[in-house]
């Protein structure tokens, strides 16, 4: 039987309706309207998509967005002096710079100039090591959104083997550690596969839970898969197709199809995990306002 299709977008759209009416109750009982600050540095075709739906998230929810755009040629100090400006800013609870930067510009250092405190992509130092020991932080946007994806479907997590392929600083490693945390959707024994793994098969074939977080369209296939997994499909790829206007068409790190016929639940691409990343910001965007504004509204909790 086919496996069954795990709705990003039905279950971004339930939460987002929830934030929306959370925002409106903090405008209404304490005249906090949460602000998020979003810096573009040049005109990637994919971070201008990305940032675009960001910004018409935000006004759905009823969220302020400022977004100040730089030209590719920028240099570091300038970013880093607007990331300051944005620090500064009582309108702005939280503050996302839109990766990947220009060459010329330390990422690290761009990240490293935010103030925790408005960090809502969980991005820097302060807030990772914070989520390594469990203390409150804000968590990192696609982890975070895969989590509650499977807390939503009724996966079981605990004492399950997961398997993430992949090892990046803003999914692989962070979604790794929040599937063995003990908490919710957690305390599962996790495996790490990477470029240097050998034989990835045969680690994939031992999934429960598969987060397929590679970068690479199609990685993964059906034959490499245990019947029955749980699949999470974390990449957006763009692959030629002469049948569409644009030219290309969009793939995950999953062979969807040979796929779909060996697990028992799978995230499509699009429509998977992507609405639930901007779901995760607008919910660190009005945490990041409740906590900011606690010493002035009541402490709101």
């Amino acid at each position: 039987m086919p496996a069954a299709i795990l709705d990003g977008k039905a279950l971004a759209a339930n939460m987002r309706a929830d934030i929306a009416a959370q925002v409106a109750e903090l405008k209404g009982a304490h005249a906090i309207t949460p602000g998020l600050g979003v810096l573009l540095v040049g005109a990637d075709p994919a971070s201008l998509s990305y940032v675009t739906a960001k910004e018409k998230a935000c006004g759905e929810a009823g969220i302020f967005s400022r977004t100040l755009r730089l030209p590719a040629e920028a240099a570091q100090d300038e970013v880093l002096a607007r990331v300051r400006e944005m620090n500064a800013d009582p309108l702005i609870h939280g503050i996302l710079v839109q990766l990947p930067l220009p060459k010329h510009i330390d990422e690290g250092a761009v990240i490293n100039a935010i103030d925790p405190a408005k960090d809502v992509d969980g991005f820097t130092p302060v807030n990772v090591g914070r989520m390594m020991i469990g203390q409150s932080c804000f968590l990192p946007c696609t982890p975070h959104g895969i989590i509650q994806m499977l807390i939503s479907a009724g996966v079981e997590t605990s004492g399950k083997h997961a398997v993430v392929v992949g090892r990046s600083n803003i999914v692989g490693k962070p979604v790794a550690h929040l599937l063995m945390r003990k908490a919710k959707g957690g305390n599962a024994t996790v495996t790490v596969c990477h470029t240097g793994t050998r034989d990835l098969a045969a680690f994939t074939r031992q999934a429960d839970i598969l987060i397929a977080a590679a970068g690479r369209p199609c990685t993964v296939t059906g034959e490499m898969l245990k019947p029955g997994a749980v699949v999470i499909d974390v990449g957006v790829n763009r692959v030629p197709d002469a049948a569409k206007a644009s030219g290309f068409r969009l793939v995950g790190d999953v062979d969807f199809d040979s796929a779909a016929q060996v697990a028992s639940l799978i995230t499509p691409v699009p429509g998977g995990v992507g609405p639930m990343t901007i779901t995760m910001l607008l919910h660190n965007t009005l945490l990041a306002a409740r906590r900011q504004g606690a010493c002035c509204a009541g402490n709101i909790q």
